[in-house]
């Protein structure tokens, strides 16, 4: 990885201090919003003594084989841990002036709290000058002592997520220690480039002006979404189970036929699912094998003039045209389908 990493930040310039390991870490997703599989687990991982930093700005991520104990005028703390983040000076670690930057898990496991704005009022008592709470697709929310303001999410035609969160607190890092950049101006800014790098996967991100006029905001909408998929076997059963989970994450209410309804006998069923459909704002479809029920829901739900987002990976062109016809948005990216049903308007 160094042997990749080092050339290309010698030519913009940047000094580097590498410490070399010989352990290797795997993050394994099944796609960018599930849990990732580690390995060795993380009770086999070796731990090294920490690195210890200082300057006048400081941007230090979590990381689970070792630590960075961090003595800085400024400084940026990434938690980054999905499992169990460590409060920034529990190793030590002290900077003039804290920012915080988690997503919503985190800073309520830092904060002590079920709620973040509970949470980020722990942290900002604890010692943090700002605290950013990423909260997916609905934005984020940006704490300081003078109260919380709200950045509203960017639009992208396609969402990767993995290597998000480094964008994010990277650039809002740059903006705020290096430029000077009232918080909420970074994180607007940060929330900017991660669109960009979440839609086109590339580095380094558009320049400033650009990234402010990249895209319009997005405003959060409420709301059920009826999940429609077939779940007859483990396949189809498992891709229902995680879409259920990934529309929760960003925060959505969700009724599946599979969760809330179950098997049972066809008049019995076909009810409760069809009062599940007049409860929802939105269906989300999983339309892989063409099941005739799913067909069913979403027709439905076009005649009572309710969106309908739809993930085909293995459906033809042919298969769809009654679909994309009636105005249902098709997707072939889970991850992506899931944000546009958050970002909807």
């Amino acid at each position: 990885m160094a042997e990749a990493f080092l050339p290309e930040v010698v030519l913009d310039g940047v000094a580097v201090n590498a410490e070399t390991v010989e352990q290797e870490i795997l993050f394994d997703y099944a796609h960018c919003l599930a849990t990732p599989a580690i390995y060795p687990p993380t009770s086999r991982i070796e731990k090294f003594d920490p690195l210890d930093v200082s300057g006048d700005c400081v941007l230090r991520f979590g990381m689970l084989e070792g630590d960075a104990r961090v003595t800085a005028a400024r400084c940026v703390y990434d938690p980054q841990s999905a499992f169990d983040p460590k409060p920034f000076s529990a190793n030590g670690s002290s900077a003039d002036v804290l920012a915080v930057v988690g997503n919503r898990r985190e800073i309520l496991a830092l904060g002590c709290a079920t709620e973040v704005r509970e949470a980020a009022s722990c942290l900002l008592s604890g010692g943090a000058d700002v605290v950013v709470a990423k909260l997916g697709a609905e934005g984020a929310d940006v704490f300081t002592k003078r109260g919380v303001e709200r950045v509203l999410p960017r639009a992208s035609e396609e969402v990767f997520s993995l290597g998000s969160g480094d964008v994010f607190a990277a650039v809002f890092a740059a903006r705020w220690m290096i430029h000077g950049d009232e918080p909420l101006e970074a994180a607007s800014l940060a929330s900017a480039a991660v669109s960009s790098y979440a839609e086109l996967r590339a580095l380094p991100v558009p320049e400033t002006e650009d990234l402010r006029g990249r895209s319009e905001c997005v405003r959060w909408k409420g709301g059920l979404v009826y999940l429609a998929g077939p779940f007859f076997t483990i396949g189809q059963r498992w891709l229902i189970d995680e879409a259920r989970v990934g529309l929760q994450q960003l925060g959505m209410k969700v009724f599946s036929p599979a969760h809330d309804v179950g098997p049972g006998p066809a008049r019995k069923v076909a009810q409760a699912d069809r009062e599940g459909l007049e409860r929802s704002d939105v269906v989300f479809a999983v339309l892989d094998g063409l099941d005739s029920g799913t067909l069913f829901e979403v027709g439905y739900a076009r005649a009572r003039e309710k969106p309908v987002y739809a993930l085909a990976q293995r459906v033809s062109a042919g298969d769809l045209k009654m679909l994309e016809g009636t105005g249902c948005r098709v997707f072939d990216d889970l991850v992506t389908a899931i944000h546009k049903v958050a970002w909807r308007a």
